[in-house]
Parts: C-alpha cells; structure tokens; sequence
C-alpha cells in the first residue's frame, strides 16, 4: 500500500513494530556474501522447513511463518565465526552453523527455550549465549551497522519498524534544504570514503548552483583489496542508505540519484533493486514522497571493477558510458559532475550516517568520536589477527584497543608488527603508532589514511619489502594509463620491487624508489595516482633495515622471498640415499651414494622437491 502522507507513515511503523513483535521466536540468519558462502541458505531452507513442520503451525506460500519467523540478515560482522545464526527474543548467537545443527537448535531454543551449548561463541573458558555481550560486539559502537544482522534486509517493513525513513520525513516536513544542509555542515561529517573531505561543505556547494538539473551518486565501488564495509551496508541495510541519498537530493534540490556498484556485488545489487522497488512501491521513491512536492528517482549502475572508478570523475564518467579516467579539475564534480551537472557524489557509509544526524542532530554527533572526526567508522579487520570480521568504533579509538582488544590480538600470539590501513592507497602503522587515534587528522600527520576503511594486520613473519610490492602491483594494474607519473612511474616502481624480492636489488635501488615516490605523489594527476606510492614510501620509512637486508646481505628474514631462500644439505644428517638428486627437476644435486650430497646454489631453483623428498631431515631452508 502506498504511503501517501506522514500520518500514513507512522500507522505503517506501527503495524510493522507489532508484526516483528508478534512471533515468539524469530531466527535471523546471516545471508550476507561471506555466510552464504559457508552455506547459510541450506540453514536458511532447513529453518523454514522446521518451522513450517511445527504443530499447529498453518504455513501459505509467501506468508509468515506464525509463532517462528526465519529471516535472512545482513552481515552480523563476526566474518571468522559465520554461518552465524541469533535466535531472538533471546539474543543467542550460535558460530559456525551447519545445516545438520538446525535441528537441534529448533529443538532447545525454539521448542525449549534452552541455548545449545557447543555452538555459543567461547574466549578464554567462557561461554557467551548473548550476541551483545561477547567482547568482539561489546567493545563497538555500532551505530552505521546497528540493523545488519538485526533486520530482515529484504523487508522494508522491518526498516520502518526500527525507525526508518523517520529522518527523510522529518527533512521533508520539519526543514527546509537550507537546514538540512546546515545540519549536516554544524556536524562535521566528513566522508568516509577517502580523504574525508567535509560532506556538508559539498552538499553546500551544489545547492548553490543555479542550474535546473542537479544529481546524488553514491559510491558503491569499494576497489581496496580487503575491504567490505560498504558492501556489507548495501547486503545488510540498504535503505539506509537510500535514505540518506534522498535526504541529500532534499537538501540540494536533485531529482535523480545514481549508485555506481562494483559488479562483483552480485548480492549488493540484487538487494539494491529489491530494496528500491519496495520504497517506490510504498511511495517512499518516486513521485510526490509522502504527498510532498519532492521526488526523486535512484538508479543502479554495475561497475566493472576498476579501482580507478573509485575517483570522483572516472566514476561519473563510467556511468555515463565512457571510459573510466579521471580528468583534470577544476570544474570540480561539485559544479560539473554527472553529465556536467552539479553532483553530490558520497560513499556508502557517509550516506548511511546521514539519518541518524538528522534524527538526533548534530550535537548529539558530536559526542561520538573526535572534534574534528565526530561519529564512527566502519573497519575490516583482516589479516593476522584472531578475530577477523566488519566492525565500527568511535573515530579516534585507538589501534591497540581494536587490534587487541576487539581483534583478541595477533594470531598464535605472535607479536605485533605493522597494520596496512587505507588499502593500497594508505601506509603502515608500526608498533610505536599503536595508541595513535584513528582519526582522519592524526593519521595525516603520520604520512597515512583511513581510506575506506581496511584495515590488515601483519605479524614479524611479514615481509614488508613483498607487502609493499604486493600493493604496488595492484596500483600498477589498475592505473588508467592516463598520466605519465602513475602510468610510467608506477610500473618502474614495481620493477624495481621485483627486483629487491628477487635478489637483484642494491642501495641505489632504494634512493629511486624514493624519488620515484615522490615524484608521482606531487605530479599525478587523480587522488588515486598521488597515494599509489604511500605503501612503499612508508614500509621504506619504518623497515628500512629489511630493504637493506634484501639489496645488501640477500636475506630476508622471514623466508618469505622465494629467491632470497637457500636450500642446504646437513653433512652430519646425509645418508647418502640419491633422493633428492633423483628427484630434483634441474640436477642441482650431486654427489655420491652413501656420502653428503651437495646442492649447486647457482643451479637451484628453489622449488623445494628435495626437502619434500629427503626421508631424513638434512635439507633445511635457509633466508
């Protein structure tokens, strides 16, 4: 049914709070990309299946299931322990489902209203049976990902029942766009996708142009290696982040809204378009929004996966066909943009911050995070660490409280090394940077950046020197090829990278990379181009004692340089069986039956099939 006013909005909350009121039991399983991977839609199909057996229990296709509801969620965020299931009213959390479970779940904590033991989640000895109360949630403040995992993300009902689209009525109703834009701009909320350039001020500048046609674009692309914040709100809460869109083309006097997504979001995608065919059904997209003289109208367009298109100009230019490569500015997409109109052009997440600012103003943001970095950010903690997973903490938190105290710290305790924070376009932080605060100004002043948010923590078995040709080889494939400095100098960087981790390197190799570095970073031409090299330049600033080792000494000191490894045989331990020289593809070994066998160092291709094939023990890899 259409809502066609705010009285008809708030009799539709209403009745949505006392339907998601009305089972006994709801299970939400988490079908965000990561669980249905593990193989949550089997659970999933057995839950229903379950329930639509219960006693009593009348099921008719495509209707509710009575007394126990079986939703799918969004991400819940704890990626490491999924296929996550949470049984409410309880808040039960089970990890690491599997469809034979199911019938023991429904058995004690639908039927019994008992927990099932084994599969809670445990740390250190204690069993936890409330999703809020295990560390990795407790220690987060999670007000962007507040519905994923809580939520049916495929029902809009459900979002309007936990406050949605309360915000956009009360723009609609309540402010004009000039307060909304103030609103926005007295909040500080600066993007999240990047840089974190003040939103309001954008907002700010488009409402200003005189021009008839105006666009909102939201960047869905997220290209970082590691990164899935963005991904998770578009799977979990989508129309939160309509929301937000809509109130922007409120605010700026647009009509038309645009979401640029990569394509291997499939599931992102599909949510997407259910999620904006239910709020133009319910009169929440289109014409006349709740009987106002507002409309709006918002568009999906698939990416193909170019990192590039995460800039602001190759972006709108991929939507409108073209190739997508920055061009020079100014004009700025603020004045010439989307088909060169003025468009607001913002991430998922900064999007998604929008409602809750409207609803609760922006001096209740401030209270959250920093000063000059108020509210909260989204992170994805991969790499070496216990808990992996999507989660959100104050701006300013510092690393140790998110790599040890949500994360539950390095993997097999071994000690800390280095985080990559911001993906390829961001830097290292080290030991030292540990009580830093995450904020947008303070990792400025250490040469870093928040980015979209990865962030990959790295233990003392970490190679920087590879790390930082890994991420130059990323950046390199994805330049556009349309300046010089990126599209020369990044590939004359990874070169020279290639080389180090091949033995080939020497000192004069670091003193280019240096200057290549900063060359690029003061000439290229787009944002992406100017923090390609912030990888190599910070590894080369805080590790510059293992550069050194790899051009000086041919070492690398945590085996991780295939080239730099050496294979040798222990006299004392050789039987002299003929083995490994009859196995070895290149004859590098030689010598003679029942005496040491040698390896010919210059021969050796380091393929390790006489460690594989020596029965007692005498070949040793050596860095």
């Amino acid at each position: 049914m259409r809502i066609e006013n705010r009285e008809a909005l708030e009799k539709r909350r209403e009745a949505a709070k006392a339907a998601m009121k009305r089972p006994a039991r709801r299970i939400l399983v988490c079908a965000g990309t990561g669980c249905l991977a593990g193989g949550s839609a089997k659970i999933y199909d057995k839950f229903t299946e379950l329930a639509a057996e219960m006693e009593g229990v009348e099921v008719e296709f495509g209707a509710e299931i009575a007394h126990t509801e079986v939703k799918r969620s969004g991400c819940h965020g704890f990626c490491e322990m999924g296929p996550l299931v949470r049984i409410e009213p309880q808040n039960y959390l089970y990890v690491k489902v599997k469809e034979e479970d199911c019938e023991e779940i429904f058995e004690e904590s639908i039927k019994n209203d008992r927990p099932v033991e084994r599969l809670l989640y445990e740390e250190d000895g204690v069993r936890y049976e409330t999703q809020e109360k295990i560390p990795f949630y407790e220690k987060q403040m999670r007000l962007v990902l507040k519905n994923c995992g809580h939520i049916d993300a495929e029902n809009i009902n459900e979002y309007i029942a936990v406050g949605g689209y309360q915000a956009l009525e009360k723009a609609l109703f309540e402010m004009t766009p000039e307060q909304v834009v103030d609103e926005i701009m007295e909040s500080n909320l600066r993007g999240r996708g990047g840089g974190g350039f003040q939103t309001g001020y954008k907002w700010k500048q488009v409402a200003r142009q005189k021009t008839g046609d105006k666009y909102v674009v939201c960047n869905g692309d997220e290209g970082d290696p590691g990164a899935f914040m963005d991904r998770s709100v578009m799977e979990g809460d989508p129309h939160k982040m309509l929301e937000g869109m809509m109130i922007a083309g409120y605010a700026v006097g647009a009509q038309n809204g645009y979401i640029y997504v990569r394509a291997e979001y499939p599931l992102a995608i599909n949510r997407l378009k259910l999620a904006i065919a239910q709020a133009s059904e319910a009169g929440l997209l289109g014409d006349h929004i709740l009987g106002t003289d507002f409309s709006f109208q918002i568009h999906i367009n698939r990416g193909a996966g170019a990192f590039v298109c995460g800039e602001g100009s190759a972006l709108t230019a991929s939507i409108e066909g073209e190739r997508g490569m920055p061009r020079t500015k100014p004009p700025r997409t603020v004045e010439q943009g989307l088909f060169a109109k003025p468009t607001v052009l913002n991430n998922v997440e900064t999007y998604a911050n929008v409602p809750m600012i409207i609803n609760e103003g922006a001096a209740w943001y401030h209270t959250i995070g920093t000063e000059g970095s108020p509210g909260t950010k989204a992170f994805a903690l991969t790499g070496s660490v216990k808990h992996t997973g999507l989660i959100e903490v104050p701006m300013g938190t510092d690393l140790r409280k998110i790599v040890y105290d949500i994360g539950g710290g390095v993997k097999n305790d071994v000690p800390f090394k280095a985080v990559q924070i911001g993906g390829p376009s961001g830097g290292c932080l080290v030991t030292s940077n540990l009580d830093v605060a995450l904020d947008f100004d303070s990792l400025k002043k250490l040469n870093a950046m928040i980015g979209s948010g990865g962030l990959v923590v790295m233990d003392e078995n970490t190679c920087m020197v590879e790390v930082a040709r890994f991420f130059m080889n990323f950046t390199q494939n994805e330049s556009c090829g349309k300046c010089v400095p990126c599209r020369e100098g990044t590939k004359r960087m990874l070169d020279i990278l290639e080389d180090i981790v091949a033995g080939k390197g020497t000192k004069e190799s670091l003193k280019t990379l240096e200057e290549l570095g900063e060359a690029i970073t003061n000439t290229a031409l787009c944002g992406l181009g100017k923090s390609a090299a912030l990888p190599v330049l910070s590894t080369l600033r805080n590790f510059r004692e293992e550069y050194l080792e790899h051009v000086e000494h041919k070492r690398c000191r945590t085996g991780t340089c295939q080239a730099l490894m050496q294979y040798k045989i222990k006299p004392e331990l050789c039987r002299g069986c003929s083995k490994c020289a009859r196995n070895c593809p290149v004859n590098a070994i030689s010598g003679k039956v029942k005496e040491p066998f040698v390896i010919d160092q210059d021969t050796c291709i380091k393929c390790g099939t006489c460690l594989d094939n020596c029965p007692f023990g005498a070949i040793v890899k050596e860095s």
